[in-house]
Formats: C-alpha cells, structure tokens, sequence
C-alpha cells in the first residue's frame, strides 16, 4: 500500500463522523450520525457530543411537555429510573435534566475565521448552476482551483504564498502535516473534516456517488483537507486537536437516555396493543368477498396514512402502501427537461434510464404544450437579459416596479386568488402526462445506464410489486399513487416530496409501473408466475399532492368501459381530499372551516415558512396487510407498508422489505429526531434568517458551514414546542415470529440496528393468538413480560443477540 494509499483509509475512516448531505434541490433524509451506527445509541450520541458540540438527546422541556400531555406513562418511567439507579421521582429528575443544560457560546477563534474563509471557496467550487459569475478553473478540481485563484483572495494572509504548495494534495498533507506524529493524523482529519460537517458531508456524498457536476468539476476529501490544512497554518489555528476525540463509554445510563426509554416505550405499546387487537378482531371476522371498485396504491410515506383513512371512508376501496418509487430503480428524464434525476431511494442505485417522449397520437396536445413552453421560457430569458445588462437595468426596475409590487401584494394577501389563477393556467396548459409516454423500450438519449427496461425487467418488478404487497386478487380499476408536494418560494420544497424517489415526485415512478402492468404480454407472464390479473382490470397513474391532499389521475388511455368508473373515482377523491386537508388544517393550528381552502392557502403564499408538516411526527412503521390497521386512526404518525405473510412462504418478500424500506424510514425517522433535539448542529435554523447558495443548501446568515438538516418551521410549532416527538423508530411486523427472525438473521444491517437501540422490532404473530414478541438482547420477550432491566439496557447499551 503506498502512503497516498494509507492517508486516503485514514480520511475515508475520519470521514465516517459526518454523514453524506444530498444537495437541496433533491433533498434527501439521512442519519447524521450514519457512521456511527456500528456502535450503540448513546455511544454515537456522546460521539456527536465530542466531534460537534451536539445533543443527542431531547431536553428536560421536551420531556416535560410530553410528561404533561400523558405520553409517558408514569409506571413506565418509575420502573426505568429506579432500575437504572436514579429516584423515581419524575419532577426531580426533570429539574436534573435541565440543570445540566448549557447554553454556553463558544468564543470566536482562529478556526472560526478558517471555516468563514474555507466555506466562502467551497460555495464558489460547489455551485451547481445558480451562480451568474462561476468560480475560474473548477475543470481542474477543487484543489488545483483554489492554487491558482486564492492567491489573490484579500482575506486570507500571505495569501500569495499558497501559489508554492505542492500540485499533488497529498504531497501538501504531508508537508502541511510534518510536524504532527502520523499516528495523530486521523484525529487531525476529523477535526477539520467535523468543523463544517455540512459542507464536508455534501462533498463527501458527491464525490462518493459522481454525477454531471462532479465529473465537471472534482473534488475529493483529500483535496478540501489539504486547503483546509493551508487555511490554517495561515491563519495560526491548530492543524491537530489537542487530544483525540475518543473518550471511555459512560459506564452510567444517562438520565436522559430513560426518559427517552419511558416515553418510546409508551408510544410502542399503544401501537402493538392496538395492531394486535385489529389482528384478533379480523381473525374472527367473516371474509368479504365483494369486489372493491377500485385499489389505490399509495407511498409507505407516513402523510399517505391520513388520505388513505379518507378514501377509504368515501367508498368500497382497498388501500395499499409500498415504497414510492414503486420498485423501479430508474433515472427519469422529463420532457425538455434540463437533466435526468435518479428516481429511487439513495439506498439503491439506478439501473435504467427512462425517458418521456412525446406520443403520436397526441399532437394537439404536444403543439399546445410546447407553444406554451417556448413563451415561458421566451419570457424568462428577456426578463433575465434586461435585469442583467447594465444598459437596461435601472429603466427595466423602474418600469416594472409597480407590477412586481403588485404580484407580491396579491401572493401575500390573496394567497388563494393566487392559487386559482395558476390552477387555472395550468388546466389550459397540457401536462406532460397528456402527451407523453415513459420510453419503456428505450431512446437515443446520451447516458451512461440502459435506456428503458428489457421484457424480462418489467415482468420483474411487476411481479415484485405484487408479491411484496401481497395482492393476489384485483379490481376493475388499479391506481399506483406517486406523491410530490405544492408550496412556493421554499428553499426545502424537495424535503416535502418523495423521500423513496430520492426527494423528486413520484408520479413518474408511478406511471412507468402502470405502463407496464397494461401490457398484455407482461400480464401473460405474470399469470405464469400465479399473479391472475381479469381482462377487465385497467391500471392507472397517479399523484398525490401532499400539501394540499389533491389526487390527479393520469387517465387520458383510460378505454370507455371504464370511464364511469374512473369518474366516480375522481369525485371520491374530491371528497377525500375534503376530509384529509380538514384534517391536516387543523393539525397546522388552523381551525378554519375549509380546510381544502386553508391548505391550498398554504401552498401559495410565498411568505408561508410552514406549507405543510411533511414527515414530522414520524414514530412507528407497520409491515403487515391493511386489515390490521384499517379500524385505526394512526395521526399520520406511522409508516405504512403492505405485506401479507400468508403468501410469502419463503419470506422472500420480508427480507426486501427489511434490505430497503426499513432502513429508509429509519434514515428519516433519525433525520427528524436530531434535527428536533438539536437543530442547530443537526438542522437547519429559521427558515426567516435562511439564505440559499449555490443550489445546494442554505446558510444561516450570510456565509459559514452548509445547513443540511431540516428547519425548525418543520419540527416546531410557532410556540416553540416541539410538534414532532423525538422517538426511535418502533417497527411492529405482523407475521410469525421464525419468519420475522429470519429476515432479522438475513440482514445484518437491521440486526445492528436493533441491537444497538437504533429502532426497536415487535412481532405480532397471528399463530401464536396474535401475542406481541419484541426483539431483545438475547431473545424474542413477550411484549407485558419484559425483563425491566435488560430492557433499559436494550435502550442505551444492548449486548450482542443471538439468532433466533
């Protein structure tokens, strides 16, 4: 191994205290403490304590909050304090918590004016497009760049002499680093690589995934560290901490880490008594052989709970929940789309790009479409040269001052004129779905991955839909529903869409699905594979709009036979969509009586910080069929996903579950839970004192570290409690406990997971008189029969478990 070999391992493992940051633009949710869910909770916990200044857990007014609204139960928490050797006296507790709290600043240094200065330049390197003056050189990476502009930066002193550094990176590590002993250098790494976790997080992401951008302008750890190091020895800050970041493992529970055991504890056992109860009861009920008029497949997506109770409510549907991008692992390319996006969750790379072009049979539509697209993008690239050139600047503000003052009173005052006024243009303008077809069988388009899907492909993920959800029999009409979000002016816009299709909507995902599940040859096939579908079923498209709680169908092949049905559908929807935005209403602090109207306010005022709660209130994830959750109202607090152990004889289904969508919604469920207990290390401030950059995140302020996490107007109320509750995720799984215990056996990312308190697993086995199991340290414990000790342990500090 050559010592470039040896540096590189050394800042790949130091890299592993930050996690990866997707840009803006295609938010994704992730663990912040990603690298560290090898180790158990309160070890990562303490780890961003040290490396980041961070809390890790809530705070005394959180738990207090909680206390008093009965969400923890007083029992609960007695048993866990006494157990774990602290009082059990909850108020006494509470007042210990908070004395321990700090709210000290730290002093500004040398390494605060090293990360203004650092952040300046990776702002200028890492601009994707939004810049109207680009940084000069970034052909040539983010370390070559920087030699041969920085020398010229005023901010930075001797600023002239970082012209004599070494062309090679790791040569200037080296240099920049000899004084420092070797065996300290990964602690110097992650000491700089720690001081803007949000910048090197981005970076670290794009340079491990590639992309236009990386291949266009390079930048690698390496690199930042070596003009990170240079900043420093110029700025007389420390190349190296003064002492490791490690310290020894608290050997004491943290009083904090049992509140949080009591509270989670509370909120899983009312979900398992209740999936276990709806269990028993549809055990003992008749079956219903009628045939629902239509089934609609929505996102896992925790919003998706709340409208599908309502269109359930409005007619005989059947409801299904699976991953949002329908299982089709695909970059998508819109038409006249500037670039494709990956479609599919960050845990799964696309393998097939899809692209949508124009049908034959729909030229009208097209011409309309494209005439209206070429005045738009006319208009914009006219408004954009007078506001550029230095000729027509001042006469072109003075002459449409008075317009734009007018817009922006009507958005902010007439919010829902506003609202209508769009609809309306957009329902004169053709979507691209009235025109377009996804291109199944390929194209000419330039990329890197297959165009299209081969047959077998599409027979493929069709049949993995079904086997997955359990569907074996269907109705007249089938509705795969995407999700994408409504709001304005939001910087975080793509944080509301869909988290499986990599932060982008998912209505493509689910048009491609339906477009091939029409195809009579892969229809044939599937019945091959035992999946029956009648002639008569007709697959459809759709999106769900989750601000507003609006469901398009994407019907324009919709055959005759049909046409009744699907406007009965429609009209249903219509009516859904009253009962869910009512619902959603009243859950932002609105009591308005049009709650359709009240929403649809939301998603158009450009001032509005809080257009919709997204995932916040995220707490538990059900695998099991419809039937075990369908007699309940879960708040819009729970992961759906379907799944029916009676036709998953090999548990090949429950094992891609557990491999995709149970570390997804474990990602998200971390996401809310850090950027709650701490948002300023883990998210992302004020939405009001936010200023985007580069099309890649946001600042708080005017320059520093890159904001990655979510923003407060996402997790808190406008008092200022906290409207998500910072729970680990509780999975409660209805199938036999060996199934379950195998897919925990086959995935040994869940089984560290688990183990280490990251999420918490409950069986409800429906051969065992639908008793609840949890998985424990060394066993599966009946759910009422728990060992009070272990399960503290289990919270904070869990012991290697055994296979079942």
């Amino acid at each position: 191994m050559t010592t470039d070999d040896a540096i590189e391992e050394s800042i790949d493992a130091a890299a592993d205290a930050v996690g990866a940051a997707w840009p803006i633009h295609s938010f994704v949710t992730a663990n912040p403490l990603a690298g560290f869910e090898d180790r158990p909770f309160h070890e990562a916990v303490a780890a961003g304590d040290r490396r980041l200044g961070a809390r890790g857990y809530p705070d005394a007014d959180t738990f207090r909050d909680a206390w008093e609204a009965g969400e923890i139960d007083a029992g609960e928490l007695r048993e866990r304090l006494r157990e774990a050797g602290y009082a059990p006296d909850p108020e006494a507790t509470l007042e210990r918590l908070a004395d321990a709290e700090s709210t000290d600043d730290a002093p500004d240094t040398a390494t605060d004016r090293v990360d203004a200065v650092a952040s300046k330049w990776l702002a200028a390197f890492l601009d994707e497009g939004r810049a109207e003056w680009a940084m000069p050189a970034r052909e040539r990476g983010f370390y070559a760049a920087f030699l041969a502009v920085a020398p010229h930066d005023g901010d930075i002193p001797d600023a002239e002499a970082l012209a004599d550094l070494p062309d090679d990176p790791f040569d200037a590590i080296r240099s920049l680093l000899a004084d420092v002993p070797v065996g300290d250098w990964r602690d110097a790494f992650e000491h700089h690589l720690t001081a803007l976790p949000g910048w090197t997080g981005l970076l670290k992401r794009r340079a491990d995934a590639g992309g236009e951008w990386q291949d266009a302008h390079p930048i690698t750890l390496a690199g930042y560290l070596a003009v990170r190091l240079a900043l420093a020895e110029r700025f007389d800050a420390p190349l190296a901490p003064d002492e490791s970041p490690e310290a020894d493992p608290e050997e004491d529970v943290p009083l904090a880490a049992v509140w949080l055991a009591a509270w989670e504890a509370t909120y899983r056992d009312s979900l398992v008594g209740a999936v276990a109860d709806e269990s028993a009861a549809h055990a003992d009920a008749e079956d219903d052989d009628e045939r629902p008029d239509a089934q609609l497949v929505f996102c896992i997506d925790t919003r998706s709970e709340i409208i599908r109770r309502h269109v359930e409510d409005t007619g005989s549907y059947e409801t299904y929940g699976y991953a949002g991008f329908f299982g089709v692992p695909m970059r998508f390319e819109g038409y006249d789309a500037e670039r494709a996006t990956d479609a599919c969750p960050p845990i799964v790379d696309a393998e097939h790009h899809v692209a949508d072009r124009p049908r034959d049979d729909r030229t009208d539509a097209h011409g309309t479409a494209h005439a209206h697209r070429n005045l738009r993008e006319a208009s914009a690239e006219t408004i954009e040269h007078l506001r550029e050139n230095a000729a027509t600047a001042f006469s072109y503000i003075e002459n449409t001052g008075v317009a734009y003052g007018a817009a922006l009173a009507a958005r902010t005052l007439l919010p829902n004129r506003v609202y209508d006024a769009l609809d309306y243009a957009d329902d004169r303008t053709p979507a691209d779905h009235e025109f377009c077809e996804p291109a199944l069988d390929g194209d000419d388009g330039d990329t890197d991955l297959p165009a299209g899907l081969t047959f077998d492909e599409r027979v493929e993920y069709a049949a993995n839909a079904f086997d997955l959800m359990g569907v074996t029999e269907f109705a007249r009409l089938f509705v795969f529903t995407g999700h994408a979000s409504h709001t304005t002016n939001n910087p975080f816009a793509s944080s509301l869409d869909c988290g499986a299709c990599a932060g982008n909507p998912g209505g493509p995902n689910a048009r491609v699905l339906a477009t091939i599940c029409n195809d009579e040859a892969v229809q044939d096939a599937l019945r091959e594979r035992g999946i029956e579908i009648p002639d008569d079923t007709v697959f459809l498209a759709a999106e769900h709009d989750t601000t507003t709680d609006a469901v398009e169908l994407y019907d324009c092949d919709i055959p005759d036979t049909h046409a009744d049905d699907v406007e009965s559908l429609r009209d249903d929807l219509e009516t859904a969509q009253a009962g869910a935005a009512t619902e959603r209403a009243r859950d932002m602090g609105d009591g308005a009586d049009d709650g359709r109207r009240e929403v649809e306010r939301r998603a158009a005022d450009w001032a509005e910080t809080q257009p919709e709660w997204g995932l916040a209130g995220n707490a538990g994830l059900v695998v099991g069929p419809r039937e075990v959750t369908d007699g309940l109202d879960l708040d819009g607090r729970v992961f759906l996903h379907s799944y029916d152990w009676t036709t998953d004889s090999e548990g090949d289904a429950l094992d891609a579950i557990f491999a995709g969508p149970l570390v997804v919604t474990q990602w998200i469920n971390t996401q809310y839970y850090f950027a709650t207990v701490d948002n300023a290390a883990y998210g992302s401030g004020s939405k009001v004192t936010q200023n985007p950059v580069g099309n890649v995140g946001v600042y708080q302020g005017n320059g520093g570290d890159l904001q990655t996490g979510l923003p407060r107007e996402s997790l808190f109320a406008a008092d200022g409690t906290p409207y998500h509750r910072p729970l680990r995720l509780s999975a409660v799984v209805h199938a036999p406990r060996e199934r379950v215990a195998n897919a925990v056996a086959e995935n040994e990312r869940v089984r560290t997971l688990c183990e280490n308190g990251w999420l918490s697993l409950t069986v409800v086995d429906p051969t065992r008189d639908h008793r609840a199991f949890r998985y424990d340290a060394a066993d599966w414990s009946p759910v009422g029969e728990r060992a009070a000790a272990e399960s503290v342990q289990q919270s904070v500090a869990p012991s290697a478990v055994a296979d079942d």
